[in-house]
């Protein structure tokens, strides 16, 4: 039978002032009520805990094990009652955050360190991987969360608008466009654009390559057959250059720079949750969502 915890934190009590008056003052209920549930929890357990007499109270042997035995079991309960609290509110658990490439320079880890700060109960681990998985992955359980760059399709998740972002170009810090503090997309069409593969995300493949769609004559688009060339000599260079999100201007490689593009859409950043949410995907949201305000990735 389980245990009256009630009265057994009473009884607690009592063990240490081995008086009735004083242990029911302190509880704050009265000397009868107190008496009445320490008859119980001598019932329950079918032996004596208490001798009692009208000057005083003593522990039986029984009593005295059970007020040495009890404190740990009753912390060991609250402490289960607390994880269950804070599991409850996805305060507790391991996350696996998924995100883009694109999205690995900046804004995944600033999400990933708000959740690790704020939430010590919270494990969390990040992943880079290809654009086009991110979804079924946060679909199928394999990841909890994902960051996209662009509105990726895919069914059984829910997406959050994160940051919107200009779209700009990377290009040599040399190159004769990069004197202007913006650049006209009809300007920068003149030039080989660098392109990652349309495999790689086809969403924000075509977005790019919309961008110069009415310019004549049409651009030349160079694709690099790895999405993200460590190298980027074409661009050093100054042959090319490459559309990109502002994001890239936080973290420019020796030798470039970014320039914004005069009347182009934003980029979009996205937070992918399954469609069913528990509590933890719940806390990720609202965590995102005050980083998002934070930082200001969503301007009015």
């Amino acid at each position: 039978m389980a245990p009256d915890t009630v009265s057994l934190r009473y009884f607690l009590v009592l063990a240490q002032e081995l008086n009735f008056t004083r242990a029911a003052a302190r509880i704050g209920i009265a000397q009868p009520a107190l008496s009445a549930r320490m008859r119980r929890l001598e019932a329950e357990l079918g032996t004596a805990l208490l001798v009692r007499n009208t000057r005083s109270v003593v522990l039986t042997t029984a009593g005295a094990a059970l007020a040495e035995s009890a404190p740990p079991a009753l912390a060991a309960l609250d402490r289960a009652w607390d994880t269950a609290r804070s599991t409850a509110a996805g305060e507790l658990g391991t996350v696996r955050i998924g995100y883009s490439l694109s999205a690995g320079a900046e804004t995944a880890p600033a999400l990933v360190d708000r959740l690790i700060r704020g939430n010590s109960g919270l494990e969390v681990g990040a992943v880079p991987m290809a654009t086009p998985e991110i979804s079924p992955a946060v679909a199928d359980g394999r990841i909890d969360a994902g960051i996209t760059r662009g509105e990726q399709p895919g069914r059984g998740v829910r997406r959050f608008l994160l940051r919107r972002a200009r779209i700009g170009v990377q290009l040599a810090q040399h190159h004769p466009l990069a004197e202007h503090p913006e650049i006209e997309i009809a300007d920068a069409a003149a030039y080989p654009l660098r392109l990652p593969d349309r495999a790689a995300n086809p969403v924000i493949h075509d977005q790019l390559s919309a961008l110069f769609r009415d310019t004549r004559p049409h651009p030349r688009f160079h694709t690099p057959a790895v999405s993200f060339d460590m190298s980027q000599r074409d661009l050093r260079d100054g042959v090319t250059l490459a559309p990109a999100g502002e994001a890239a201007a936080t973290a420019q490689p020796a030798g470039l720079t970014w320039r914004p593009l005069r009347g182009a859409p934003s980029l979009t950043f996205h937070l992918v949750l399954p469609r069913e949410q528990s509590p933890l995907h719940r806390r990720i949201r609202a965590v995102a969502k005050a980083l998002a305000h934070e930082l200001h990735w969503l301007p009015d």
